[in-house]
């Protein structure tokens, strides 16, 4: 069990860290476009491009770790108003749902966008697009190792305050 937990925790480091890179990359980048487009009179569609995608990554994976924290929003008014075993099978079952989820959605459909879209190209990076859905099946799998990790800790009675803890 804790080398599970282990192993979380490299992962939220990992994805913390690369969620701020790709946060101080748009903000460099936009500062670099505001600068050309306004004072420069040149506008840069590079620019545009990478903005777009970096954020799209740092969104997707920056879900996955809030994911991972148990940090989500989320509608709670079944789940509070049982207790006891009742609550920890409710809470079993939803993560259950969010596995088969990412595993269905994110990562099957993630991998085949991924593979029809690697013959076309970004108009200003000209990078394949199956490069930038990459994210979609990573961020699955990140999603369901959060999930199955959830599980575990719900079905051996491990308590996030526990884990807190300990951290």
């Amino acid at each position: 069990m804790e080398i599970l937990h282990k192993i979380r925790s490299v992962v939220d480091t990992v994805l913390s860290t690369l969620c701020a890179v790709f946060f101080g990359l748009m903000v460099i980048v936009g500062t670099y476009q505001i600068v050309t487009r306004y004072f420069f009179n040149a506008p840069s569609t590079v620019s545009e491009e990478l903005l777009t995608y970096s954020f799209t990554w740092m969104a997707l994976l920056a879900s996955a770790y809030v994911f991972g924290k148990r940090d989500h929003m989320r509608m709670g008014f079944v789940a509070d108003k049982i207790t006891g075993t009742r609550r920890k099978v409710l809470e079993i079952a939803i993560e259950c749902l969010v596995l088969l989820l990412a595993l269905s959605v994110m990562v099957y459909g993630g991998f085949n966008i991924q593979q029809l879209t690697m013959t076309q190209k970004t108009a200003s990076l000209g990078i394949p697009m199956g490069y930038v859905y990459t994210v979609l099946p990573l961020s699955g799998l990140l999603i369901a190792f959060y999930s199955i990790v959830n599980i575990v800790d719900l079905a051996m009675g491990y308590e996030r305050e526990q884990r807190e803890v300990k951290e």
